[in-house]
């Protein structure tokens, strides 16, 4: 007998020689043979002349294993067809189950060719399975009898077909999002992926859909692919697709090369596949709708040269680009407009004959240029065609470093070059707020445009976009607004989630800083552009009312007003904490939402730590936090989130909340079960090292502590308690989670003053604070 299939896949993937296609063919080689062992030992353990003979039997390889393409966690999907009119269950079981005692995933079925195809009439995943039925065993006639009905049937209904797989690929996008621009992509479902390759096969199949070198782009991107989809499997011994950014330094290391390079091949890899997939599935739409209009649109005084038809933006013959450059964009602006495509043969005609820009844009070129940005979403496809011809990076030869950069941080969702599309198109639905529209969409696509050179990236931006501003026609004044905009893209949200709103001194800082009302309303839209195109743990109503009461103190302030009068009725505690805080009675009361947590208690050092502590024991984060005390009672007002959903179980917080502010629970003993079975597995490798940092300007009354750290389980219990062993009192605390790292700040105070300049103290609370929060064991 065959040796095991499973000892044998280990020993191919023992070779790291063997990649992606090398694998796939000598697995597929492997498993054919151990399949037709097992064929041949099913039909013989019964010899009586009622048992179904070889002519009568065929053992067929479909889906990906009958294209050939298996990766090491790849399902066997198998079809055993007979003739008669009972169905061969023996011998199909004595196929299948040594299948499943090798640990392999099968997708089976037992079927005559007839019910084959009514089933593949019915099923679209069916019928594009058997587009790549291959003879394994038994009466290669019965295999290629239902190869040969299979394949016609499809060409026979191909209208149907095509619209049925267009429809499915798109879904399939919309669900799973874009490999080439994802920083966690899914190799085979995700869009520009494997299984968009394998759909444009089975609409070639249907009838010829590929131009000429279509077939050849999508081998080449198909290897990249095949060969990290195989080394994925390879690393974590699990059939999972999707690329995380805990794996790639471990894959990229499997293939010899670093995690960044990786992503960069394997988005310009699916950016290939999506280029012709989008242009494919277009022409079929338009091929196979039954309400496309044959009218087309033309302009001569809007853009003459153009047209319009099928979708698709055409030059007319006598558009010459060589002397009539704004032809690109204007190419452009219509095809968004339009909610159209640029076509292949305009395209080319374009980067070909299209003459480098000007050193310096004239106002008409510039225009066009935002004009563009100003179309929001429907301009990132447009772009993207641009780009991939080379015209884009023509106008702004900066592009070239961006293209493709992953952001190995989890806060962010996108590469950088589409993080930046995705700012610009969110700040399109955001220039009616501002009075330059020109400057926030500028400032949108370029904010992060130094990222992916040496050095600090907002300095490298700032640098560029200094060269930038003057070569696209900004004057003097505009270019230094558009650098002063990569300079402070972040002060927004940095000062709204780490600092004190209330404290007067807050408002004039930042104030001091932007300099102009202009400036802040620029400032306000691009953060929430920004924020929109991070990621959804980014922006949301919490984020965005704390950066909006920002806006407004710092408008106050600029505008000539007091900055306490700016503060408004934001008194903590106001008169009905205060009266409660008389009565010297424990409160723990949860507001009616949910979102927010009272706790007034006797004035103790640990009280705040243990708060957190309990809160955590539930999974409850905090994501800021007002502390005070006076005459005895402390008050602390707890903004919270569940990461177990939006229902808090308050009738459990509240009573372990009791007992721990009364010394009644082992609240360490209890955290510390919690984080042996829950604390998350999935890490980054080589989390950064936490850091301390001391604010001294950023408040008249505290001194503000700020850590950043890994997240981690208890991390706030555990540095609220290293404050408290150093008798601060916490008056503020925020807390903002971006991906897997945590900014911590605390306004803290000593016997009621600022933390005393003692380089001494300082340098051991910053060991403390280091300490609490590299270790996940409490007593740590």
């Amino acid at each position: 007998m065959t040796s095991s299939l499973a000892v044998q896949r280990d020993q191919l993937l023992a070779d790291p020689t063997l990649r992606g296609r090398g694998f796939a063919t000598r697995w597929r080689e492997t498993v054919d043979t151990w399949l037709v062992a097992r064929f041949s030992d099913a039909l013989e353990v019964d010899g009586s002349d009622a048992s179904p003979q070889t002519d009568d039997l065929a053992l067929v390889a479909v889906g990906g294993y009958g294209r050939g393409d298996l990766a090491p966690g790849s399902d066997l999907d198998l079809v055993l067809l007979h003739r008669g009119r009972t169905a061969p269950v023996a011998v199909a079981e004595r196929i299948w189950y040594p299948i499943w005692d090798e640990g392999l995933k099968l997708g089976h079925s037992v079927r005559t060719v007839r019910d084959a195809l009514r089933l593949a009439d019915e099923d679209l995943d069916t019928a594009t399975a058997l587009l790549t039925c291959r003879h394994l065993a038994g009466n290669p006639d019965l295999s290629g009898e239902l190869a040969s009905a299979a394949a016609g049937a499809w060409r026979q209904g191909a209208r149907r077909r095509l619209s049925q797989l267009r429809t499915s690929v798109l879904d399939r996008h919309a669900r799973v999002g874009e490999v080439a621009f994802l920083l966690e992509p899914d190799l085979k479902e995700g869009q520009g992926g494997l299984r968009d390759i394998h759909a444009l096969s089975w609409a070639q199949a249907a009838r010829p859909v590929l131009e000429d070198g279509d077939a050849e782009k999508l081998s080449e991107a198909e290897a990249v692919l095949l060969e990290a989809r195989v080394a994925l499997h390879r690393v974590t011994g699990r059939p999972d697709d999707r690329l995380t950014l805990q794996e790639q330094d471990e894959v990229a290391a499997a293939l010899g090369t670093s995690a960044d390079d990786l992503m960069a091949a394997v988005a310009d890899a699916a950016r290939s596949v999506s280029w012709i997939a989008d242009e494919t599935w277009h022409r079929v739409g338009i091929g196979t709708s039954s309400r496309t209009s044959l009218l087309g649109w033309r302009s001569r005084y809007r853009a003459p040269g153009l047209t319009v038809s099928g979708g698709q933006v055409h030059l007319e013959p006598s558009a010459d680009p060589a002397s009539r450059p704004e032809l690109v964009f204007d190419a452009a602006v219509v095809a968004a407009s339009k909610k159209a495509r640029i076509s292949r043969d305009a395209l080319v005609r374009l980067a070909e004959r299209t003459p480098p820009p000007p050193p310096v844009w004239d106002d008409g070129l510039r225009q066009r240029f935002v004009s563009l940005l100003g179309h929001g979403r429907d301009a990132i496809g447009v772009i993207e065609s641009l780009d991939r011809v080379g015209l884009w990076e023509r106008y702004l030869p900066e592009w070239t470093v961006v293209r493709n950069r992953p952001q190995r941080n989890a806060y962010h969702r996108f590469t950088v070059d589409r993080h930046l599309l995705e700012a610009a198109a969110a700040a399109a639905s955001l220039t009616d707020r501002v009075s330059r529209p020109d400057l926030l969409l500028l400032a949108a696509l370029l904010h992060d445009i130094g990222k992916g050179r040496a050095g600090d990236h907002t300095e490298e931006g700032i640098a560029l976009v200094a060269e930038m501003g003057p070569r696209m026609g900004l004057d003097s004044d505009d270019t230094e607004t558009l650098k002063e905009m990569v300079r402070l893209h972040l002060l927004l949200p940095t000062v709204a989630t780490r600092r004190d709103l209330a404290d007067e001194a807050t408002a004039k800082a930042v104030a001091a800083e932007i300099g102009d009302r202009c400036r802040l309303s620029l400032l306000h839209a691009l953060t929430e552009a920004d924020s929109l195109a991070t990621g959804p743990a980014a922006w949301g109503s919490w984020k965005a009312d704390l950066v909006g009461e920002l806006v407004r103190r710092v408008d106050h302030v600029m505008g000539g007003g007091d900055p306490v009068a700016a503060l408004g009725g934001s008194d903590f505690p106001d008169s009905e904490q205060r009266a409660l805080m008389a009565q010297g009675r424990t409160v723990i009361r949860p507001s009616s939402d949910g979102s927010s947590l009272l706790v007034i208690t006797a004035d103790r050092p640990g009280a705040f730590s243990r708060t957190a502590g309990v809160l955590a024991l539930h999974g409850i984060d905090v994501r800021a936090a007002d502390a005070a005390s006076d005459d005895g009672m402390s008050i602390q007002v707890h903004q919270v989130s569940s990461r177990f959903g939006p229902m808090v179980a308050w009738d459990r917080i509240v009573p372990h909340l009791a007992a721990a502010l009364d010394g009644r629970l082992a609240l360490e003993a209890r955290l510390s079960e919690r984080i042996r079975t829950y604390e998350r597995s999935r890490r980054i490798p080589g989390p950064p090292p936490p850091v301390v940092h001391y604010d001294d300007a950023a408040s008249a009354t505290a001194t503000v502590v700020e850590l950043h750290a890994p997240d981690r389980q208890g991390l706030l219990y555990r540095v609220t308690r290293a404050l408290a062993d150093f008798d601060l009192d916490v008056r503020v605390a925020k807390v903002q989670t971006m991906g897997e790292v945590v900014v911590d700040t605390f306004y803290v105070t000593r016997h009621g003053s600022p933390l005393p300049d003692d380089p001494e103290l300082r340098s051991e609370l910053q060991r403390a604070l280091s300490a609490a929060a590299s270790s996940d064991q409490l007593g740590c």
